[in-house]
């Protein structure tokens, strides 16, 4: 039964660690923009807008429109960003572990 120790042991050291790596994914800061940088949406790796901030020039009535489209595309651009810093940071954990092909964490 050793071996299936050393598997529970190794089980609660992921367990660990993936509550280690999620925790600090929430002070990983990516930014998210567009417009040509009109537009920006600063966001955690985890996804949680953090702040956004709009050039002065966007702030006519007749730009609501264009506005409303740019900060939209902006919070999509942070969001992808902060998956991508998420992904970079769980490959980071998986990293050596006989994991198959297309096996994610968290479960």
């Amino acid at each position: 039964m050793k071996n299936l120790e050393d598997i529970m042991a190794m089980a609660q050291n992921v367990q660990a660690e993936l509550e280690k790596a999620q925790a600090s994914l929430d002070t990983i800061e990516v930014e998210g923009v567009s417009g040509g940088g009109l537009v920006k949406v600063r966001a955690s790796a985890k996804g949680r807008i953090i702040g956004v901030d709009i050039d002065e020039s966007l702030l006519a009535p007749s730009e609501k429109g264009i506005v409303e489209d740019l900060v939209a595309a902006a919070l999509n651009d942070a969001r992808a960003r902060a998956d991508a810093a998420s992904s970079a940071e769980m490959s980071k954990l998986t990293a050596g572990m006989p994991l198959p092909p297309g096996f994610k964490l968290p479960f």
